[in-house]
């Protein structure tokens, strides 16, 4: 078998999976994407450990290195995403840009007198002088 057809389909994987990191706006799958895009990282391992006839079959063993990677990546970001969005209600990347900042906290793009950056600033003088 020549190396050329697990590598172009390893690359079309691969490319699918960053499209999918880029285009897609829900987490859930995003973290789709990222195990299409090591999925097709473990295709050319396995590919070329047999393409090369490598004896000790080190492109086997870092493919099973990958997967149990994948496994927890996938176990504890499934996890985060779960609980952020059971205390957001969205798992919207978009709408996620800190977990720290809620929708009506000063500062935020969102509230009502908040236009971004420049009110965080300001808050710390604000409360120094509400309290002298």
């Amino acid at each position: 078998m020549h190396l050329a057809y697990p590598a172009v389909l390893a690359a079309l994987l691969f490319c699918t999976g960053l499209y999918g990191v880029l285009a897609r706006r829900n987490a859930i799958l995003v973290l789709m994407s990222v195990e299409l895009m090591l999925n097709a990282v473990n295709l050319n391992l396995v590919a070329f450990d047999v393409w090369l006839r490598d004896t000790l079959h080190a492109g086997q063993a870092l493919t099973l290195f990958v997967i149990a990677i994948a496994a927890a990546e996938i176990g504890i970001g499934l996890a985060i995403v779960l609980m952020v969005y059971r205390n957001r209600g969205t798992s919207d990347i978009d709408r996620l840009r800190d977990t720290a900042e809620g929708p009506g906290s000063p500062g935020s793009p969102d509230s009502p007198g908040g236009a971004g950056p420049e009110a965080t600033d300001a808050a710390p003088a604000q409360k120094a002088e509400a309290t002298a």
